[in-house]
């Protein structure tokens, strides 16, 4: 067996089985209300019949559709409990792993990537793999000098695969919205396929994570394993020990699992602020939980840069600006901030407070001082977007997702979903002050001078928990996608 199920006709076959199976329990279902059944029971008997045939499917492909399936599962969170609950470990499963590709085949990329005597590179280098995900497999090992450090090896095959995947989701990805209730699929595969040059691009990645790792060096709260070698698709980066995030959500007391989700907000709108980079694969395979030995706060270590929206100025002051005023119920104020940004098309109009009623319920967590994330609150908001009849559904249907927010706005989504999973309490408006450009209704935040470096703060003071670096220092980046060692 090679690799990687990479042929075109095998892969193709499995993922044309997918639609086939939906229409096949839809008359199932059919059956089942002909039979007696409610419509209610038998639509979560379907969707959750439907969600364990994808998920198996995802994680035995890899490559795309490995990719898909991760992120889709962030938003288990929506789905209802007695649908989430029977396939939620399958969703932890393609989080954290996937079959291993052979040694033959790992030692053969090591050979072609790093040169022939790449075993002189190491003083130790385990052939089992300690994790492995959509497109590559990381290894332990000893650097020559003593280090230890996480080989990511890329999967041969895996940029056809990934493409040949997403196209074939795509078009199907009407059938798979029922998963997610509130979500249009088709988008996140075609950002997923937009981007599949730079997630392949290991040397994309290294300068990413490179700029990440100097920046939070220091930080007491966020670790980014350095890079010490990387080859065009072998990627060395310093080991991190720490709990998988997903362990943190399955079995974290209430303290880690605050503690967790408080510094998951605090890099998701740290980052941009201070890197000019934003981590844009935010499932939990991609974290890690590392206590303190020495009795100090535990931290949040980042994994897998292969995905990086490019922000050299952080997130764009209009989000931190709308949002502030949206909390202060400027609704005319709002919508004209809306129309400008192309949230609404030049040829719709909308009443302003209908559409500050339709954001109100989404982002009251950024109203109050702590804010508790739940999957009952994730279901309630995805609930009354799908809602056919709800006045949400109806004004959701005709906003519009400009281009360059689609990567920022699935992230934030992405971020809550796994907030969500956590059942975090979170100090959320406490990061937007620090970090968000435009959100801050004071002097002193970041949003006052939306020309200066996202982040900047009158004087270019030190950022709450950072590096000591000035906030705003982030100087453009011209670099892509790290995807951690250690992962």
């Amino acid at each position: 067996m090679s690799d990687l199920p990479r042929k075109a006709v095998t892969r193709t076959a499995k993922l044309a089985a997918l639609p086939l199976g939906f229409a096949g329990r839809a008359t199932w279902g059919i059956g089942k209300r002909i039979g007696g059944k409610s419509a209610e029971i038998v639509a979560r008997e379907l969707q959750q019949r439907t969600a364990e045939q994808l998920f198996k499917v995802l994680g035995e492909l890899k490559g795309g559709a490995m990719k898909f399936g991760q992120a889709l599962s962030v938003f288990e969170s929506a789905l209802p409990e007695e649908v989430a609950g029977p396939y939620r470990a399958a969703l932890t499963r393609l989080q954290e792993a996937a079959p291993p590709m052979p040694t033959a085949t790992v030692h053969g990329v090591l050979a072609e990537c790093l040169g022939e005597d790449w075993r002189e590179l190491f003083a130790d280098f385990e052939d089992r793999p300690s994790a492995a995900a959509s497109i590559g497999q990381v290894h332990r090992a000893v650097w020559h000098d003593g280090r230890r450090v996480a080989v990511k090896v890329q999967y041969p095959g895996a940029g056809e695969a990934l493409l040949s995947d997403l196209t074939q989701l795509s078009r199907f990805a009407r059938l798979l919205g029922p998963l997610v209730p509130g979500m249009d699929v088709k988008p996140l595969i075609t950002e997923l396929r937009d981007r599949v040059a730079e997630e392949l691009d290991y040397g994309l990645e290294a300068e990413a994570q490179r700029r990440h790792a100097e920046e939070f060096a220091h930080d007491p709260d966020v670790v980014v394993p350095g890079v010490v070698h990387h080859g065009e698709r072998v990627l060395v980066t310093e080991w991190i020990d720490g709990t998988p995030l997903s362990d943190v959500i399955a079995e974290g007391t209430s303290e880690e699992r605050d503690r967790a989700g408080q510094l998951l907000a605090r890099f998701l709108f740290s980052g941009p602020a201070r890197t000019g980079l934003l981590h844009a694969d935010p499932h939990p395979g991609n974290f890690r939980f590392l206590a303190d030995a020495d009795g100090g706060k535990p931290r949040l270590g980042v994994l897998d840069f292969g995905t990086v929206d490019r922000l050299p100025g952080g997130l764009p002051p209009t989000i931190g600006l709308c949002l502030r005023l949206a909390l202060d119920g400027e609704a005319d104020a709002v919508y004209r901030l809306l129309c400008e940004e192309g949230f609404v098309r030049e040829s719709i109009e909308l009443d302003p407070d209908a559409v500050l009623e339709y954001l109100l319920p989404v982002i009251g967590p950024a109203a109050e001082e702590e804010f508790t994330f739940t999957r009952g609150w994730m279901r309630s908001q995805a609930a009354r977007i799908a809602d056919i009849r709800s006045p949400a559904y109806q004004l959701g249907k005709q906003l519009n997702l400009p281009p360059s927010y689609l990567l920022i706005h699935r992230v934030t989504l992405s971020t809550i979903g796994v907030l969500c999973q956590l059942d975090a309490t979170v100090r959320l408006r406490e990061e937007l002050d620090a970090w968000l450009p435009g959100f801050p209704c004071t002097g002193t935040g970041t949003g006052q001078k939306a020309g200066a470096g996202a982040g900047a703060g009158e004087g270019g003071e030190a950022a709450p928990g950072g590096s000591g670096a000035p906030r705003g220092a982030n100087d453009p980046l011209s670099a892509d996608d790290p995807l951690s060692a250690g992962a």
